[in-house]
């Protein structure tokens, strides 16, 4: 199978490394949660607002009690008689409450809501963030197969003109059959070479149009990063992750303080029942009471130190989750450096041995159209120069990775 070149200049739009990005994180189930994140937030922000709102209740209750209030003269008067209060009683009424100072209870628990959500979120960017290596090995892993391809037909052209040095040979009768079917027997190789490298193209794609949700067939074409500078600072989403949790613990800190403030509400409680107010009368009475009410709960006092230090003991762990995370990622972005020198150096010396290789081979060929050499040795100089170009392809592509792969080690805006 040829490496399908037509195919791919028709297709006109690139697909780059930067827009594979995008379309994985896109296409990436765990994104939908995204917006059940923020579903919940408004929820819960909605109905902590709601406590500025006046509050209903309504109760009722029956009673039997064992003893009532009754009216004793030493003496009795004429015409003057006291009622009688029954021992079953009943009462239904509801109650309006109206907030006018809570100490910022529901303004900071808004707030609360807000920061939870913020960590969610960004705990949902850090494993969003994974999906950039992922796409970093399927893209790289296609463009060193392009490349391989494009040095396999080389290869083939020059295994092809040796055939032909060879066979005109033989038709002289300076050259055996065997020699031509040697050379012949090792294009076949290389033609499976390429059925080799094609398929691993072909499923590689299929892998990366899963991953970004972009069918890609033989015709898909990736656009060959540039080379990136290097010096970057950390910018990575788990630093936005460990200050929105910072963010909530300063909020958890605040509650604190809320919830140990005095609460002011004007209340009106309406109801119907026997005895009402005037205990003085024995039936079913309508009856209302409105004012304003304090409630000051002093039992939060009696955690509120221990409870600082839970938040400061959180924030300590906060603070060494990202320190350590800090000196992995140095340590990580370090290991890759000494790779990308590496791979610069390699580079420095694979256009000298190519040339050095060319030569040789071009020599070869001279000499094998003379019957100098046979063609096993002339396939020996053939494979030597494909080797230095397919270790110069290997070489370019994983500095290429390596630059990406510290870029995304470091950093969270690759485009």
């Amino acid at each position: 199978m040829a490496f399908p070149t037509a195919q791919l200049l028709a297709q006109t739009k690139p697909l780059t490394i930067g827009e594979a990005y995008r379309l994985a994180r896109k296409n990436y189930p765990m994104i939908r949660q995204q917006g059940l994140i923020e579903k919940t937030r408004d929820y819960s922000v909605a109905n902590a607002a709601k406590g500025y709102l006046p509050q209903l209740t309504v109760q009722g209750q029956a009673t039997y009690q064992s003893a009532v209030t009754e009216f004793k003269l030493p003496v009795s008067i004429p015409g003057v008689e006291f009622p009688t209060i029954n021992k079953d009683q009943y009462k239904v009424y509801g109650e309006v409450n109206q907030t006018i100072y809570d100490g910022g209870s529901i303004r900071t628990q808004v707030r609360s809501h807000e920061a939870n959500a913020q960590v969610e979120v960004q705990k949902l960017e850090v494993e969003l963030y994974k999906l950039n290596e992922r796409v970093n090995q399927l893209f790289f892993g296609v463009l060193m197969l392009e490349e391989q391809l494009i040095q396999s037909e080389l290869l083939k052209k020059d295994i092809s003109l040796g055939i032909q040095k060879v066979q005109a040979l033989v038709a002289n009768g300076t050259a055996f059959k065997s020699n031509a079917n040697t050379l012949k027997a090792e294009l076949l190789k290389a033609d499976q070479r390429t059925i080799d490298l094609n398929a691993s193209r072909k499923a590689y794609l299929e892998m990366l149009g899963l991953l970004t949700g972009q069918p890609m067939g033989d015709s898909a074409m990736l656009e060959k990063p540039v080379e990136l500078a290097t010096g970057r600072d950390i910018n990575r989403p788990e630093l936005k992750l460990y200050d929105a949790q910072n963010r909530s613990l300063d909020i958890q800190s605040q509650l604190i303080d809320v919830r140990n403030r005095p609460k002011l509400n004007f209340f009106f409680q309406g109801g119907y029942g026997r005895p009402a107010l005037n205990i003085l009368s024995n039936g079913f009475d309508p009856y209302y009471i409105t004012g304003v009410r304090l409630n000051w709960s002093l039992s939060g006092l009696y955690t509120v130190k221990k409870d600082r230090e839970l938040i400061r003991n959180n924030r300590e762990a906060i603070q060494l989750q990202k320190e350590t995370f800090l000196f992995n990622t140095n340590l990580v972005a370090r290991q890759q450096n000494a790779e990308l020198d590496r791979f610069r150096q390699l580079l420095r010396t694979d256009d000298e041995i190519i040339m050095l290789r060319e030569s040789i081979k071009t020599s070869s060929a001279a000499q094998l159209e003379n019957g100098v050499i046979n063609t096993n040795d002339f396939l020996r100089e053939v494979n030597a120069e494909d080797q230095a170009r397919q270790n110069k392809i290997l070489h370019g592509i994983q500095l290429l990775m390596s630059e990406y792969n510290l870029d995304n080690t470091l950093a969270s805006d690759i485009e």
